[in-house]
């Protein structure tokens, strides 16, 4: 179960003499019952606040139903470690009093050098590189030879043979250090000495009998943590203080921990709640930022993507806002003369797309050469049933809508249009900037020239009046001189900020801000206060919602690596345009949820039409942009 403030937390019994037939307030995720709403509330509020704890994998700063998620995932995860390694794996953790990091490190390091049984690698057979497993590891005097099963496809062995280790090639690491680490919190009874549970020490033959210095481990540690610790790791620095000296930034994977390195925060978990399915989320975000960026050119008015989200998941089938962002690509498609302005023709189609025939003109759309597999689809929306296809099929029509709509000449020549006017700002912001800098070259040299002539005139000045009165002349001369070289600089900056201003609002396609060292990249997008987060395999999503998320995160990049550096970079670069799209959201949901909880006391009095739920808002559509 979660934890709260790192301590177990105790779920409420139901109250006593409960009626079958009495109504009461339940929460979905704990099935706790309140007779009272306003403890109800309370309760809610608490677990929707970021204070819980994964107790399995550790991450902080989630909200109840987060924590239990990620529990679950964590568990899954555990189920996946490979049986092969894990008594290598505990017998490294038994009684062991590293922490955490530097344990999972330790562990980590000696699996990628070491070769165990049951270890799945790829070894040299015949001048070629095969798929193998290491069935027996046998020494051979002060050579170690290991016996190796071949693999095929289905990773069954074929054919046996004895290799040396240089014959081995381990193309990644059996493991990922975050494996290893909810292995390790799932695998243990205590953390310091590690305690592998009584069952699993049992079961893989590891000692469960403290070593004789058990006592004494947690003070030894102690010292060489303290100032005689410190004197000797002085005392190796100094030996040899120029071996392995790096220049940094490198490859994020090649950076290694090292004494001197600034405290990093941890990385914040990453939301995950989405409607649609994961390995649609890109098409989402994509189909979304297209309908944003293009809006006003497809005479097609605003909306929110929590609103895009909810109308593609709805099971109705003539949704405004559905209904709207296909219509309006079909206008740019018709008035481009190009296929699908021809199968229009051929079927007499009217120009004009309204609510009840707009299913027509889709699948006008989906029987055109190269839509074949959605052909399966089409009974379902001829019967007037597109709300009760799965949202990746939606998804999946819209995002080759969007493909079609990209290569239309309208769209290619508004894309050039713009990136032309952006060039061009760009190139008055340089010229602006490089007569900034020669006005600063010659403001530099006419200062040191009148520096050299006050010297000189006030060497040859007789009288302390005299000589008063000429440094007040130049000192007033100085003062009004700044005050000319000031005004022209702040008019200066302000410049560039207009001009930035001004080809950011030109821009049409969304660049991402950057990758870690995992090479997952994070993406913002205008109109929307949420950091997205994508995978490198682009199959996951997350996102983050507070600035308290987006500073951790920022803390949490090593400059060490070329990729965190300018994604570092980037987000403290945007850092105010960022957290104030988190905070305004912030305050968006916190006001929807007061709406909600409004609605629920009113539904309690008189029945609330379903429009009055704001997560129905997205019915309220209307598109005052739409061509008449």
């Amino acid at each position: 179960m979660p934890l709260y403030k790192r301590k177990p937390f105790a779920l409420l019994d139901p109250p006593q003499d409960l009626d079958p037939n009495e109504l009461v307030f339940q929460i979905r995720f704990t099935k706790e019952m309140f007779r009272d709403y306003q403890e109800y509330l309370k309760r809610l509020n608490l677990y929707r606040k970021r204070v819980w704890t994964c107790k399995t994998s550790g991450k902080t700063n989630l909200t109840y139903e987060e924590a239990l998620v990620s529990e679950q995932r964590a568990v899954e995860k555990v189920q996946q470690f490979p049986k092969e390694l894990m008594a290598p794996v505990l017998h490294m953790v038994q009684y062991s009093t590293l922490g955490i990091d530097k344990l999972v490190n330790n562990i980590y390091s000696k699996l990628q050098e070491g070769y165990f049984e049951g270890l799945e690698l790829h070894g040299k057979k015949d001048e070629s590189v095969f798929a193998c497993k290491i069935l027996k590891v046998l020494e051979d005097g002060e050579a170690t030879l290991y016996e190796v099963g071949w693999l095929d496809r289905d990773k069954k062995v074929t054919g046996t043979s004895t290799v040396k280790a240089e014959d081995l090639i381990r193309k990644k690491p059996p493991l990922s250090r975050h494996m290893i680490k909810v292995f390790i919190r799932d695998s243990t009874s205590r953390n310091f000495p590690w305690v592998v549970h009584e069952t699993l020490a049992k079961k893989h033959g590891i000692s469960t009998q403290p070593p004789e210095n058990f006592e004494n481990i947690k003070k030894r540690k102690g010292t060489e943590n303290g100032t005689m610790g410190n004197m000797k790791k002085l005392k190796r620095g100094e030996e040899n203080p120029t071996k392995n000296v790096v220049k940094y930034p490198i490859d994020d994977l090649l950076v290694q921990p090292s004494a001197d390195d600034p405290i990093l925060t941890k990385r914040p978990p990453l939301s995950t709640e989405f409607r649609v399915p994961m390995d649609c989320v890109g098409d989402f975000l994509m189909v979304w930022d297209f309908c944003s960026s293009f809006g006003r050119f497809l005479h097609l008015s605003p909306f929110s993507l929590t609103d895009f989200e909810n109308a593609l998941c709805h099971k109705e089938s003539n949704i405004v806002l559905i209904v709207e962002i296909h219509a309006a690509i079909f206008r740019l498609l018709i008035k481009d003369e190009g296929e699908y302005f021809t199968v229009m023709q051929n079927k007499k189609r009217n120009s004009k797309i309204t609510l009840v025939k707009w299913t027509e003109y889709l699948l006008d759309f989906l029987e055109m050469d190269n839509r074949e597999k959605f052909s399966s689809h089409i009974t379902t929306i001829r019967r007037g049933h597109y709300g009760l296809l799965e949202t990746h099929v939606k998804l999946g029509i819209l995002r080759e809508l969007v493909e079609e709509a990209l290569i239309t000449t309208d769209i290619r020549e508004k894309l050039d249009e713009r990136i032309e006017q952006q060039q061009a700002l760009r190139a008055t912001k340089r010229e602006e900037t490089r007569k900034k800098k020669e006005e600063q070259e010659l403001g530099k040299d006419e200062s040191e020239i009148k520096e050299r002539n006050q010297k000189h005139i006030l060497g040859n000045c007789n009288g302390k009046h005299k000589s008063d009165s000429l440094k007040g002349e130049h000192k007033g001369k100085d003062k009004d001189k700044e005050v000319e070289k000031k005004k022209p600089e702040e008019t200066q900056v302000h410049s560039n900020e207009n001009l930035d201003r001004e080809i950011e609002k030109l821009s049409i396609r969304t660049s991402s801000l950057g990758k870690d060292r995992n090479y997952n990249r994070y993406w913002l997008f205008r109109r929307e206060g949420r950091l997205f987060v994508e995978s490198s395999d682009s199959k996951q999503w997350g996102y983050y919602t507070t600035k308290e998320e987006l500073d951790a995160l920022i803390g949490s990049l090593n400059q060490k690596g070329v990729r965190e550096r300018a994604l570092k970079r980037q987000l403290e670069k945007f850092y105010q345009k960022i957290s104030m799209a988190l905070e305004k959201r912030t305050k968006d949901i916190a006001q929807k949820i007061l709406l909600e909880e409004a609605v629920l006391r009113r539904s309690t009095r008189v029945r609330a039409q379903p429009r009055d739920n704001p997560n129905m808002a997205f019915l309220k559509y209307v598109n005052r942009w739409k061509e008449t």
